[in-house]
C-alpha cells in the first residue's frame, strides 16, 4: 500500500466523508505539505477547498510571510483569507499559548457553517504533546492528546494526520520542492515543546526506538478512558446541579476520586469557564469539605471565581467591587448598574401598551447598598433590615452588594423585582410598569 501523503490523504477524506475544507496554513513545511497534498485531489477541490492564515504580528517578518502564503496559495488556484489578531500577553499565559489562543478564536471566527478546519498535526506532534502534557502531570484528558476530529465553531476540526509521521510530510515538500516558511520560534529553547523536540524525545528515541508508538498507543488507551470518565461526569453534572446552575458540593465531595476532577471541569465548561489548576481544585475541595453554614470562602483562579455557600458551589467570572456612593436618576428606562449588576427596567403591566411618563409623578433614585437600610414590605406588619430580608430570601452575599436600591427622596421604597415598600408599589402602578432586575452577577 502506497505510503505518500496523497494517497494517506485521499483514504482519509474516503473514510471521514468531510464537508467544505479550510486549512490552517502557516506556510511552515508541515502545513505547505498539507495544503499541497490535498490540492492535487479533486475530491478536496470538490469541497470548496481554501485556506486560511493568521497573522500573530509576533515577528517582524509577519507581513512578509502573510504575502508568500498568499503567492502559494494563488499558485495552487487555491483561494485564502488572512487573520490579522493581536495577541494578548497580558493573561499571564505565555507568548506560546497567548498566541496559540489567538489562533484559535480567529480559526472559530473563520470558519463557515458546517465547514471543517483541516490542521497539519501528525504523529510527531500528538508525541510531543502527550509528553508535554505528561510533564504537566495532567489526567487521561490531558494524555489522551489531541483527538482527530471534534466539534469546532460552526463546523468541525480535523487533524487526518495524527497517524502519519513527520518524515511522511517531509519527503513530500522536498519531492515537490515546495518552498516553505521558517518561523525562529519553533527552535527558541523558551518554549517547552520546542525543548522537549529538539532535546528530550531525541535522547528517548536512542533509548527507546519504540517510543512513538508506545506513546501514541497509550494515547489512545487514555482517550478511551477519558471519553468514558467525560460522559460519566456529563450525567453525573446533570444529577447534582441545582438551582441556577449552582452545583451540589456535598454531592460532588462524595464522587469517587477518578470522576470528582471531571464533574467540576464538565460544570464549569458548561458555564464557559475554564478548569482550574491542582493547587485551585484542591483547595476548593477543602474549602467545600470545612465550609460553615454563614461563610462564604471563595477560591479563584485566572478568569474564575468558585464561591462555597449553602451547599452548593456557585461558578461565575471575576467580580468588580461595587462601588458604595453610585446612584442614578430613574424613570423605568433601562438602567445598567456598575460592576456587572446588570439592568434594572421597568416592564409594562398587562394590559399596558408603555410606560406613564407623566408630570407630577417624582423620579427615583437608584443606589446601592452602604448599610443600615430598611424596608417595610407591602402587605408586612413590620419594617425590616434589608440584611433580615435578604437572609430570609436566601439571596447570594455577592448578589447583595449588586441589589439596586430605589427611593424616593431619602425613603427606600424598593428592593430591584424583590420587595416594595406601598409607596413603592403605588410608584409603579402609577407608571403602569413592574421593575425587573437582570442580573449579570
Amino acid at each position: 500500500m502506497s505510503t505518500t501523503l496523497t494517497d494517506r490523504l485521499r483514504r482519509r477524506l474516503a473514510a471521514a466523508k468531510p464537508g467544505a475544507l479550510c486549512v490552517g496554513f502557516s506556510g511552515g513545511p508541515d502545513s505547505t505539505a498539507l495544503l499541497h497534498a490535498l490540492s492535487q485531489l479533486p475530491e478536496a477541490r470538490a469541497l470548496a477547498l481554501r485556506a486560511l492564515h493568521v497573522d500573530h504580528g509576533l515577528h517582524a517578518q509577519s507581513p512578509i510571510w502573510a504575502r508568500r502564503c498568499a503567492d502559494f496559495c494563488a499558485a495552487l488556484d487555491v483561494p485564502m483569507t488572512i487573520a490579522i489578531v493581536q495577541v494578548d500577553t497580558t493573561r499571564g499565559e505565555g507568548v506560546e499559548a497567548a498566541a496559540r489562543r489567538a489562533r484559535y478564536v480567529a480559526f472559530a471566527t473563520a470558519l463557515r457553517v458546517g465547514e471543517w478546519l483541516v490542521l497539519a498535526h501528525h504523529r510527531d506532534d500528538q508525541v510531543e504533546t502527550v509528553l508535554l502534557k505528561l510533564l504537566r502531570g495532567a489526567g487521561p484528558e490531558g494524555l489522551a492528546g489531541m483527538r482527530e476530529l471534534r466539534p469546532f465553531a460552526r463546523g468541525w476540526l480535523w487533524r487526518p494526520l495524527l497517524d502519519t509521521p513527520r518524515a511522511t510530510l517531509a519527503t513530500h515538500v522536498v519531492a515537490h520542492q515546495l518552498a516553505t516558511i521558517d518561523d525562529p520560534a519553533n527552535a527558541d529553547p523558551r518554549f517547552r515543546r520546542n525543548r522537549i523536540r529538539h532535546a528530550l524525545l531525541p535522547a528517548l528515541r536512542e533509548a527507546f526506538p519504540d517510543a512513538d508508538r508506545a506513546l501514541v498507543h497509550a494515547a489512545r488507551l487514555c482517550r478511551a478512558a477519558a471519553d468514558y470518565l467525560g460522559t460519566a461526569a456529563q450525567s453525573a453534572v446533570t444529577a447534582l446541579q441545582r438551582v441556577a446552575g449552582t452545583l451540589d458540593a456535598a454531592g460532588w465531595l462524595e464522587l469517587p476520586d477518578a470522576l470528582r476532577a471531571p464533574v467540576l471541569d464538565a460544570w464549569l465548561r458548561g458555564h464557559g469557564l475554564p478548569a482550574p489548576p491542582d493547587a485551585a481544585r484542591a483547595e476548593l475541595e477543602r474549602q467545600a469539605a470545612t465550609a460553615a453554614d454563614d461563610g462564604v470562602p471563595r477560591v479563584d483562579w485566572a478568569g474564575v471565581e468558585v464561591r462555597v455557600w449553602g451547599g452548593r458551589l456557585h461558578a461565575m467570572p471575576p467580580l468588580a467591587q461595587p462601588p458604595v456612593d453610585w446612584q442614578a436618576p430613574w424613570e423605568g428606562s433601562p438602567l445598567a448598574l456598575p460592576a456587572g449588576g446588570g439592568t434594572l427596567e421597568l416592564w409594562p403591566i398587562a394590559g399596558a401598551t408603555h410606560l406613564f411618563r407623566g408630570p407630577g409623578l417624582p423620579v427615583a433614585t437608584v443606589r446601592l447598598r452602604r448599610g443600615g437600610e430598611r424596608l417595610k414590605p407591602a402587605g408586612d406588619l413590620h419594617t425590616r433590615s434589608l440584611r433580615d430580608l435578604f437572609q430570609r430570601a436566601r439571596i447570594p452575599p455577592w448578589t447583595r452588594a449588586r441589589c439596586p436600591l430605589v427611593y424616593i427622596g431619602d425613603e427606600l421604597v424598593a428592593v430591584a423585582d424583590l420587595w416594595a415598600s406601598d409607596r413603592g408599589a403605588e410608584w409603579f402602578d402609577a407608571r403602569a410598569g413592574r421593575p425587573r432586575w437582570h442580573d449579570h452577577a
